[in-house]
C-alpha cells in the first residue's frame, strides 16, 4: 500500500515537471514515466513479502491500537498525495490557460487513474518477467540477447517502415499544373519521386509561387540531388525572384506549412523556396542514427545554389531556414558569424534540439518556446536546470527536479507536436515573418 501511494505521489509530481498539458489514457505511457518509476513496489520481489508476512502480522498484533511508524508514513503519504493532486491540477490549468486549451475536468482524473493503473501493471509485469528471464539465462547472455534482438529493428526495421510510409505518394494530393512547381509536367523532378512530404510541399501555397523540392528518389546521390535542385530552380524561375529561401527539412522531409505561409507574408510574391530531402526517418530517429546527413545535405544544397547565384548579374538574396533537426543541420553550414554574414542574407532556426543557434554578430533569428521539450532536452537535465536564456516564454516553465525533469522532458518529446500552434514544438508563421533583414 505504501509503495502504491508513493507511486501515485510520484505520478502526480510528474504533472508538475511537464512543459506541456498532460494527455488522457492514450498518453499515459508518455505523460507519467517519472511518476511510475517512483513506485518501489516495481522492484520488490514477491518471495520477500511472503517470508516477512508472518513477522509483520506478529508485530501488528502485539502493537495493535498503537500508532506505528508505518501509520505515520501512510498518513504523511496521504497528505502528500492530496497536496500533489491540488498542485497538479493547478499547474495543468495554468499551462492550459497559457496555451488556450480547455481546463481539466473530472474525466481527466478518470483517465489519469485508469492510465496509471494500466501502466503500473504493465511495468510491474515487464520488470518481473525480465527479472525471471535474467535469473534463468544470466545477465551477460540476457544483455547480448537484447542487443541482438534490438539492433536489426533499429537499423533495418525503423528505416524500412519509414521508407514504406514516407516514400509513398499521398493519394489525396493532385499533381501541380503550374510550371513553377516541382512535380509538374514541365518539371525536371518527377511527381512520384517527391515522396509524401515533397508532394505536400509543392501542392500548397498561392498560384505562381516557386516551390522546388528534390526527394531522395529524385536522383541517386547527394551531389546529383543538389545539382538537380539548382537546375530545377533555374527552370522554374527561382533565380529571377528577389529572395530565395533554402529550407532544410526535418528528418522525414517535412517543411512546416506555417513557415511557408510566413515567407509569403515576409517577402510577398517575389520569392522562391527550395528544399532537399535527406532522410525518410522521423527526426528523432535521424538524430540518433544519422544526424550528419542533415548537415551534409544543407551544406551541399546551399553551396550549389551559392555557386550558381555567383554567376548571375542580379542574383536573389539568399536566406536559410530550418526547424528541429533541419535547424541543427543548417546551423553547421557556416564556420562562424563572419562567414555567415558574408555568404547569406539571414537565417532563422526554429526549435533547435538542445537550444542554441544564436551567435553574436550574426543576422540570425532563433525561435525557442519555453514549452518546447525539444529545445530543453539534454543529459545535463539530470543534474542542472535548463538554460532559458533567449527562449520565448509562451507558457510558465516548471521547476527543475534532479533526474525527474530529465525523465519527464524525455517523455514530453513524444507529444511535443500535440500543442496548439505557437506552443511546444509547433511554431507558427513567425518562422517566416521573423527572418531578419540583410543589414
Amino acid at each position: 500500500m505504501t509503495g502504491g501511494a508513493i507511486g501515485a505521489l510520484g505520478d502526480l509530481t510528474s504533472d508538475g515537471a511537464s512543459v506541456r498539458p498532460a494527455g488522457g489514457l492514450g498518453n499515459r505511457a508518455t505523460d507519467r514515466p517519472s511518476g511510475t518509476l517512483a513506485n518501489p513496489r516495481i522492484f520488490t520481489r514477491r518471495p520477500w513479502g511472503v517470508r516477512t508476512g508472518r513477522l509483520r502480522r506478529t508485530v501488528s498484533n502485539r502493537f495493535a491500537g498503537v500508532p506505528t511508524g508505518r501509520h505515520l508514513v501512510l498518513a504523511t503519504t496521504a497528505v502528500g498525495v492530496v497536496a500533489s493532486i491540488l498542485h497538479a491540477a493547478s499547474w495543468q490549468n495554468t499551462l492550459r490557460d497559457a496555451m488556450g486549451v480547455a481546463r481539466i475536468g473530472p474525466e481527466y482524473w478518470s483517465f489519469w487513474a485508469a492510465g496509471s493503473l494500466v501502466l503500473t501493471i504493465v511495468l510491474v509485469a515487464g520488470v518481473s518477467t525480465a527479472g525471471r528471464l535474467l535469473r534463468r539465462i544470466g545477465w551477460s547472455r540476457g544483455v547480448a540477447t537484447t542487443v541482438v534482438a534490438t539492433l536489426p529493428v533499429a537499423f533495418f526495421g525503423i528505416p524500412g517502415i519509414a521508407a514504406a510510409s514516407g516514400g509513398s505518394a499521398d493519394s489525396g494530393l493532385v499533381q501541380p499544373g503550374a510550371m513553377t512547381r516541382s512535380g509538374s509536367a514541365e518539371s525536371l523532378v518527377s511527381w512520384d519521386s517527391l515522396g509524401r512530404e515533397g508532394q505536400r510541399f509543392v501542392t500548397n501555397g498561392p498560384a505562381g509561387a516557386v516551390r522546388v523540392y528534390v526527394g531522395l528518389k529524385s536522383a541517386p546521390d547527394l551531389a546529383s540531388r543538389a545539382e538537380l535542385a539548382v537546375r530545377e530552380l533555374d527552370r522554374a524561375g527561382g533565380f529571377d525572384r528577389a529572395d530565395l529561401v533554402i529550407a532544410v527539412p526535418t528528418g522525414s522531409g517535412w517543411v512546416d506549412a506555417r513557415a511557408l505561409r510566413g515567407f509569403g507574408e515576409r517577402f510577398g510574391a517575389d520569392f522562391a523556396v527550395t528544399a532537399l530531402q535527406y532522410s525518410q526517418l522521423p527526426s528523432w530517429a535521424t538524430f540518433v542514427l544519422g544526424r550528419d546527413s542533415a548537415t551534409a545535405s544543407a551544406r551541399a544544397l546551399f553551396t550549389a545554389i551559392e555557386d550558381h547565384a555567383a554567376t548571375l548579374p542580379n542574383p536573389p538574396r539568399l536566406h536559410l531556414y530550418g526547424q528541429s533537426l533541419g535547424a541543427l543541420g543548417g546551423s553547421a553550414v557556416f564556420a562562424g558569424a563572419a562567414e555567415q554574414n558574408r555568404r547569406v542574407c539571414s537565417v532563422l532556426w526554429a526549435g533547435m534540439p538542445g537550444g542554441g543557434g544564436r551567435e553574436p554578430g550574426a543576422r540570425t533569428a532563433v525561435l525557442a518556446n519555453s514549452s518546447d521539450p525539444v529545445v530543453h532536452w539534454s543529459p545535463d537535465l539530470l543534474w542542472r536546470p535548463p538554460d532559458l536564456t533567449g527562449v520565448r516564454r509562451d507558457a510558465p516553465a516548471p521547476g527543475w527536479l534532479p533526474v525527474a525533469s530529465f525523465v519527464q522532458t524525455t517523455a514530453d518529446l513524444l507529444g511535443s507536436l500535440s500543442a496548439p500552434p505557437g506552443h511546444g514544438h509547433r511554431y507558427d508563421v513567425d518562422q517566416g515573418t521573423a527572418l531578419p533583414g540583410c543589414e
